[in-house]
């Protein structure tokens, strides 16, 4: 017999889910199979599965040591073999050196932490084969970090993702219940997300813009509306359009530039380079939004080629639960070095 204690780290989840972590090499049949034979139990009594795990509760496995360690991972395997399986252009050492993690942390602590994530660094895997931030922020608690759960409790995960090539603050829990609630306060915006971002054109006073967002998955782009009235295909859009809100206020100008702080009231895939563009702001080095022949100028003249959008701040405002001690709390971002030195290049202070 073997027993889990959850700690304050792990509440909040379902119970076949944490036994499914536990046991994760295990098929849902056998886990609920468990359940009905009582040979899992959950406080010492026989479970569903669907109960929600709380601080204390003990979850009793009445299995051979032999049979949890069939359906277990070993959590043993060094970075070398856990990543052998993929097919890199280049070693993890050698991956390492170019996207050093100790060089990207804004704030760590035992539940969070924030990175500094540079252009042209994935957040997340688009394909197998692919290393993104999240190995980068997996192998860095395996190996350094405190307050990690155990690993085969937890796959820790980045709450926010931003594009590849835009770079700024990205946030991940090291727990479950971290994880959790920074998800739940980026979907129900109990934290704030500002941005910024080179765009074409004077703006000379702060606007909030409204519009509803459509996004085509087969060219990963969006389509941005002023309304909910579109003559192509009304049923498809009221269905699938989302209703989009971004805010912004100029920092500094140039002769045919600005420097914009934006708020990202809510948040889409595309939305800020979309929704500026559509009203004639498009950002600087944005391929799929932007002027092309302006990017063409930039690109020529400082070698640019990304969009000039930094995800800058990030300021805690209503957690709640195991990250309420964050509450007031604001983190910032340093801008890269290109996007510095292009703003001081147009005399423009950021």
């Amino acid at each position: 017999m073997q027993e889990l204690i959850i700690t304050k780290e792990l509440t909040g989840g379902r119970l076949d889910k944490m036994i499914s972590k536990y046991l994760d090499k295990a098929p849902k049949s056998f886990v609920y199979k468990m359940l009905r034979k009582k040979n899992i139990e959950l406080n010492g009594k026989k479970a569903g599965g669907n109960e929600i795990l709380k601080e204390g509760d003990s979850i009793r496995f009445f299995l051979s040591d032999e049979t949890i360690c069939k359906f277990q991972s070993s959590g043993t395997e060094d970075r070398s073999k856990r990543l052998e399986s993929l097919e890199l252009n280049a070693s993890w050492n050698e991956f390492e050196t170019i996207w050093k993690i100790s060089s990207m942390i804004v704030y760590e602590d035992d539940q969070i932490i924030a990175l500094n994530k540079p252009a042209g660094l994935l957040s997340q895997k688009a394909k197998p084969e692919d290393i993104s931030l999240n190995e980068l922020i997996a192998d860095h608690l395996r190996t350094q970090a405190t307050g990690y759960t155990e690993p085969k409790l937890f796959t820790p995960g980045i709450s926010n993702r931003l594009d590849r090539n835009t770079s700024g603050l990205v946030l991940a829990g090291k727990n479950p219940a971290a994880s959790r609630e920074l998800n739940s306060a980026i979907r129900e915006r109990r934290l704030k997300k500002f941005y910024l971002c080179l765009v074409k054109g004077i703006v000379r006073s702060p606007e909030t813009v409204d519009g509803f967002l459509l996004k085509d998955m087969k060219t990963n782009q969006v389509r941005i509306f002023r309304s909910l009235e579109n003559p192509e295909n009304q049923a498809d859009f009221e269905k699938n359009a989302a209703r989009i809100q971004t805010a912004y206020e100029p920092v500094c100008c140039s002769e045919e530039l600005t420097l914009l702080k934006v708020d990202l009231i809510t948040g889409k895939s595309h939305q800020i380079r979309a929704h500026l563009a559509s009203i004639g702001h498009p950002i600087i080095g944005d391929s799929k939004y932007g002027d092309a022949a302006l990017n063409k100028a930039f690109q020529k003249t400082d070698g640019l080629k990304r969009q000039l959008l930094h995800a800058e701040q990030i300021q805690f405002t209503e957690m709640k639960g195991i990250l309420e001690y964050l509450n007031g709390k604001f983190l910032k971002a340093p801008l890269p070095e290109d996007f510095e030195r292009i703003c001081s290049q147009l005399n423009i202070s950021c």
